[in-house]
């Protein structure tokens, strides 16, 4: 039997997720459940990866498939595609298995031609609502079929409102729709060399071969990048019978939310419009309505609209995000999805449905992405600095927090800015998909047009960035580089101004910035998280204070402490440099002197901050000509503070470059070559953990030799650290506990783990070091071609970000399974940046890892991440027993 490639939506349901999409599924879903949707048939995403298979185009047999299956949606519909007398029109939608709002393709009012239009009035006796449907489909199908640009026809619609006197696209009457369409049909041939297409056949093949290949448009891949969704999914394709929002005052469309998706609320919240298509609620042109209106304008409709999304959330056991359109008085529900929401309302709808005897607490788990409490951990305005700001305009609360930056009014300028290091505010009269990077790369974004669920609303709060939308208090001049105030202020690209996404206040100024307070839902929901897991989260921590900040987020420790952080301060890096230009062992040693006090005064510092959990302090790991400067001008500098010769200096200097700094004389290899500077490191930790000890703490500290590679290299630095520790402590006449171990970071050390476990008590992975070395890759400059690697599909994802889990995934399941063989109570962690992704925390959790160590910001993110990874580890088995 050959592969079914498209299913009625009456052939589906919700379990067919990953074949149908989530779209799919879902109208499948709700068509079992009675509720009222425009019947349709779904194209799978098994067919558009046949699609690219097949050198993308659509194959005979899955065209002959699709026409079958339209013939079948006539008959339910008891209309037919192409016909004048009885006209049958379509959308055609993207619907992949993850949510993925705007970065995909529609077209609505599919199946108009020139000849079926004319039917189309004779059948409605609504020429106008005819018309402005054919105008609709032509720029639509133009746009995302032919790549004729949006702006070509919407200058065409704004000289037609010129020209007539008229404000809004309503206000145009069914002979001047009809004139525009005369105009879009002339420029698309003069833009195009051919008529705009005739046959509704070839537009419905043409428009679902344009939907696969929005699956690959840049928005699309960068999308997918952000939110680790895998590019061999592909995405399904739905057709649907069009229901029309836009014939007159008895009809219109809109989106809701079962609950607030800004704060959480229990409440719906939602806009519409009258006489409209979904395209108008979300573009912004028109401000629409909240859904309160409806309920006083057609109470009917609203109690028929609040009994189905009653009914979908009871069945979701989640909110829900519903589009819906009134034609002519009857209501259609056109999709639902579990609704994008902030972090703040996502925790508060996972506890509040927790307690609403909905879900249960490992539910509410699974309910909030772990990236999204990153929103929750950045800084609110200082109340005192807010007091002093002047208000210069307002506009919607779309997605809260608070923001401030340099105003830039493009993506690819805002983008740029980012990169050089900018805070940067993105300025648009409203955003559309193509401006996801910049929005990506803003602290804030500020749209002069939009609701609530307008493009920059939904995406803000996806992505848990700062955004006030629909401010009609600005004027926005993009291609001048400016915008102004109904007070007449002015704001040019580089000025600063902050927004308060909570209240939709714009503040002509820089406002300052505190961190976030962490109470109420988020505590409760944490504890959950806390209470479900197995695997411990440290943070990556050098001072106390950052210590202190990773203790309030909830660190169990710190995974990794860089002493080199504490060589750069201004007190001591003339001692480090001593120590570097030192010509002898007994130079170099009265330099150390002087760093130890220091050094074990940071650490003292460290240990109390961390209230008697784990610290882990690795030795000291760069190399030396870091701390040294390399132009002769500095160096000339610093040799006269040094009392040195410049030549003398230079020398120095000269002779501590290498050709492959991160590969050189760095890590343990300073040890072998200078002992006493683990010496005087080892020295500082213990006596640091003996005073703090004393004072009624039981510290146990772990030190961690670096960038080994060979056992008996280990050996050696080892011998050093334990001789000095045992001294330190003899001398002491105290007792101390203490673990010495070692990074795993190079190759080498991962494949001989037994051999390196019998010297070491502990592994750390440093996976930032291991994927260098494991790929061959500088990480500070993969970034320069990795971007070719993106666009060629070689990568999906940076490796230095996300845990390639193929190959130094496998280096780091080898590394453990000799590890414990060769010492079975050897304590396992990882200490690079994948410490806070949550595809590698789940990596770390299955892989058998004791705990993760990231930086104190993300260690909520890791927290959660780890309790999810408990739960679908608990569900996993779960299932396989009732299989």
């Amino acid at each position: 039997m050959s592969k079914k490639y498209v299913y009625l939506f009456s052939e589906g349901d919700a379990s067919m997720k990953n074949l149908l999409g989530g779209k799919g599924a879902n109208l499948a879903e709700m068509t079992l459940l009675g509720i009222p949707v425009p019947q349709g048939f779904t194209v799978t995403t098994e067919a558009c990866t046949q699609y690219y298979v097949d050198g993308k185009m659509i194959s005979a047999d899955i065209t002959k498939e699709i026409e079958t299956k339209m013939a079948e949606l006539e008959a339910i519909a008891g209309k037919q595609f192409g016909s004048a007398e009885n006209p049958f029109l379509v959308s055609v939608r993207s619907g992949a298995r993850a949510s993925m709002p705007g970065m995909m393709d529609t077209v609505l009012n599919l199946g108009l031609t020139d000849v079926v239009v004319e039917g189309l009035v004779k059948k409605t006796g609504n020429p106008r609502f005819a018309y402005d449907s054919y105008r609709r489909f032509i720029q639509m199908f133009s746009d995302v079929v032919m790549d004729v640009e949006k702006h070509r026809f919407e200058k065409l619609i704004d000289v037609m409102k010129e020209e007539k006197g008229v404000q809004f696209d309503t206000d145009l009457t069914a002979d001047d729709l009809k004139e525009l369409i005369v105009r879009y049909k002339k420029m698309f041939k003069e833009v195009k060399g051919f008529d705009f297409p005739q046959d509704p056949k070839i537009q419905l093949i043409e428009s679902i071969e344009a939907v696969f290949r929005s699956w690959d448009n840049p928005r699309a891949i960068y999308y997918r990048r952000m939110n680790d969704i895998p590019s061999s999914w592909g995405t399904a394709v739905n057709v649907q019978a069009m229901v029309f929002g836009n014939m007159g005052d008895t009809s219109g469309t809109g989106v809701a939310f079962t609950r607030n998706p800004s704060t959480g609320e229990n409440k719906l919240y939602g806009e519409y419009l009258m006489n409209a298509q979904g395209e108008d609620v979300v573009a912004g042109i028109r401000t629409p309505l909240p859904m309160s209106e409806l309920q006083i304008q057609n109470p009917a409709i609203y109690n028929e609209f609040m009994e189905y999304s009653n009914k979908l959330q009871d069945h979701y056991k989640d909110m829900q995000d519903m589009e819906f359109t009134i034609e002519d008085g009857k209501l259609y529900m056109l999709q639902t999805r579990n609704g994008k929401r902030t972090a703040a309302a996502a925790l508060k709808i996972a506890v509040d449905l927790v307690a609403e005897g909905m879900i249960t607490k490992e539910d509410a788990i699974l309910k909030v992405d772990p990236k999204q409490l990153d929103a929750l951990l950045h800084p609110t305005f200082v109340a005192k600095a807010l007091k002093d700001a002047k208000i210069v305009a307002k506009g919607l609360p779309a997605s809260p927090g608070a923001a401030c930056g340099k105003v830039y009014f493009s993506a690819v300028d805002a983008a740029a800015a980012e990169a050089k290091g900018e805070k940067v505010i993105l300025v648009r009269l409203e955003t559309s998909p193509e401006d996801i990077e910049g929005m990506a790369a803003a602290q804030g974004i500020l749209t002069a047009r939009g609701g609530m669920t307008s493009h920059a609303a939904v995406v803000a709060r996806g992505m848990g960035t700062c955004c006030v939308a629909g401010c009609g208090d600005i004027k926005v001049m993009e291609h001048d580089g400016y915008f102004t105030t109904k007070d007449g202020l002015k704001f040019s690209e580089g000025d600063y101004i902050s927004l308060d996404g909570s209240t939709g206040n714009v503040y002509g100024a820089k406002v300052d910035t505190e961190e976030a307070q962490l109470t109420g839902d988020f505590a409760q929901f944490m504890a959950w998280a806390d209470e479900i897991r197995t695997l411990k989260v440290r943070a990556n921590a050098d001072t106390p204070h950052d210590a202190e900040v990773a203790q309030k987020f909830g660190a169990e420790g710190i995974g990794l402490c860089r002493t080199e952080h504490m060589f750069f301060d201004e007190d001591r890096l003339p001692s480090v440099r001593e120590m570097i230009v030192a010509k002898t062992e007994e130079q170099r040693r009265k330099a150390l002197a002087k760093l130890l006090p220091m050094q074990r005064a940071d650490f003292e510092g460290l240990f109390k901050a961390m209230s008697g959990f784990p610290v882990t302090i690795r030795l000291l790991d760069p190399p030396l000509h870091e701390f040294l400067p390399h132009s002769d001008e500095d160096i000339k500098a610093l040799a006269t503070e040094m009392g040195l010769s410049f030549e003398e200096l230079k020398e120095t200097v000269e002779s501590l470059q290498e050709f492959n700094p991160m590969m050189g004389h760095r890590g343990c290899r300073l040890a072998v070559s200078y002992p006493e500077i683990a010496e005087m490191q080892a020295q500082a930790i213990i006596e640091a953990a003996i005073n703090v000890n004393k004072a009624g703490m039981s510290v146990v500290p772990e030190i961690m030799i670096p960038l080994v590679g060979e056992v008996v290299e280990l050996k050696y630095v080892k011998n050093i650290v334990v001789t000095t520790a045992n001294a330190v402590i003899e001398k002491a006449g105290v007792t101390l506990d203490y673990k010495v171990g070692t990074m795993i970071e190079i190759p080498r050390a991962a494949v001989t783990a037994d051999a390196i476990a019998t010297e070491a008590e502990f592994f750390s992975f440093g996976t930032n070091d291991l994927t260098q070395m494991t790929y061959g890759f500088s990480r500070d400059d993969a970034g320069k071609f990795l971007n070719d690697y993106y666009d060629k599909k070689i990568f999906e994802s940076d490796p230095f970000a996300k845990l390639d889990q193929v190959g130094v995934g496998a280096l780091i399941k080898l590394a453990v399974k000799l590890g414990k063989q060769a010492r079975p109570d050897i304590k396992l962690g990882i200490c690079g940046e994948h410490g806070g992704d949550p595809s590698s925390v789940e990596f770390c959790h299955h892989a058998g890892l004791n705990y993760v160590s990231c930086s104190p910001f993300r260690v909520p993110i890791a927290r959660l991440a780890a309790a999810q990874a408990r739960v679908s580890e608990i569900r996993g088995v779960e299932n396989l027993g009732q299989k």
